[in-house]
Order: structure tokens, then C-alpha cells, then sequence
């Protein structure tokens, strides 16, 4: 049972870091707002149709006996707008100013914002190692990310990553709230209200979906 939470841990971790260099290429020919969107919406999409199979195919329990309950909703709902609307916004907005490399190691102080977040809003507790650890995680990713004389053009992207941390970590603390609910119908209700809205935003600022095929140019 480890052994396979293990291993689901770990191609998390490669999807989530392959996710970051494939958006910077779509980046180029969509609108972040619009990209932000089509990917969230089809994560509440594909998550939705994966509830529908039978759980011991999904390696899953019985969502039934899982079921979000109206107690959750306002824990649902924060979680919905921190992590499905104002973080995946930041991070595309942030990685249209930002190469992707760059990117990718400041999206490590997510964790560091989990953490702070927990200690300092949910008053969870913590010792000096931890600490130190999370420390030492921030100056290595501000190190590592570091790109020469800093000025107002150069700091926007990377701000708008790091305030992405910020959203996902205030996310994953109010997830929690309800870990104990079917993991699948979390994903698939951030998927389809975050998705929809995003697109809308991006469409109504003026952004456009992308052609199909070879003839997609960008924008």
C-alpha cells in the first residue's frame, strides 16, 4: 500500500513539473486567462468521467461514503477561488514574464507558503527544524532563481509566481479542512466552477482560443 502511494507521489511530482515548461510553450499561443481555463476545465472534466468508473479501477474508495457535505461548502469554496481562480491565474500571467526554468524553482516555495500558512493562520504547530528547513527551501529557490540586476519589468513575473505559492498554499490548507472527503470530487468541483470562470475572464479580456492544427500562430 506505501509502495503504491509512493509511486503515485512520484509521477505527481513529473506531471507537475513537466506542467510547468508545456504551459510556458502554450503561453505563446493562447491567453493566459484563456490557457488557465481550457487546463482547468479539463481537469474537472476528465476527473468527472474518472468518478464514473468503478472505484477499484481508479485504485479509489467508495465515493459515496465520501461525499462532500454542506459543512464543507465554505472550505470547498475558498479553495476553489485560491487555488482554482487567483493561483492558476498568477502563475500563467507570471509565466508569460518569466522563463520557464525560473519558473519552475520558485514554484518550490509552495511549500514553504503551506507551511507558514499553517503555522501563522491555522496556528498548527512547529519546531526549529522545520523551520530551518523551510528557511533554507526559500533562500535556495531565491538563490537558484536569481537572473542579474533586478528592476520593475524583471520582478513582475516572478512576483505573480510567487503570489501563485501564496494562492496554492492558503489552498491546501483549507483542502485539508476536508481531506477527508472524496479526493476526486474536490478536484472535479475545482475543475468545473475555476475552469469556466477563467475562460470567461480570458475571453472577455479580449483573449481567443487558438486554431486547431498546423496553422496556430502566436498570438
Amino acid at each position: 500500500m506505501y509502495r503504491t502511494a509512493i509511486l503515485y507521489a512520484l509521477a505527481s511530482a513529473v506531471l507537475f513539473g513537466a506542467s510547468t515548461p508545456l504551459a510556458k510553450i502554450l503561453i505563446g499561443v493562447i491567453d493566459p486567462a484563456v490557457l488557465a481555463g481550457v487546463l482547468y476545465c479539463g481537469a474537472g472534466i476528465g476527473v468527472a468521467l474518472l468518478r464514473r468508473l468503478p472505484a477499484r479501477w481508479v485504485g479509489g474508495t467508495d465515493a459515496a461514503a465520501a461525499t462532500l457535505r454542506r459543512a464543507d461548502m465554505p472550505w470547498l469554496a475558498g479553495a476553489i477561488l485560491a487555488g482554482g481562480l487567483i493561483g492558476p491565474l498568477l502563475l500563467m500571467f507570471g509565466l508569460a514574464n518569466t522563463d520557464a526554468a525560473t519558473a519552475s524553482l520558485l514554484l518550490t516555495l509552495e511549500g514553504a507558503a503551506t507551511v507558514l500558512i499553517a503555522w501563522f493562520v491555522f496556528m498548527e504547530a512547529f519546531d526549529r527544524r522545520i523551520a530551518i528547513g523551510m528557511g533554507l527551501l526559500v533562500a535556495g529557490a531565491l538563490t537558484l532563481s536569481w537572473s542579474g540586476t533586478p528592476s520593475l519589468a524583471s520582478l513582475t513575473g516572478p512576483a505573480a509566481i510567487v503570489g501563485a505559492c501564496v494562492a496554492w498554499g492558503l489552498d491546501n490548507n483549507l483542502t485539508r479542512k476536508i481531506s477527508l472527503a472524496d479526493p476526486l470530487q474536490i478536484v472535479q468541483w475545482k475543475g468545473l466552477v475555476a475552469g469556466p470562470i477563467n475562460l470567461s475572464l480570458g475571453l472577455w479580456a479580449s483573449g481567443s482560443l487558438p486554431g486547431i492544427g498546423p496553422g496556430m500562430r502566436p498570438q
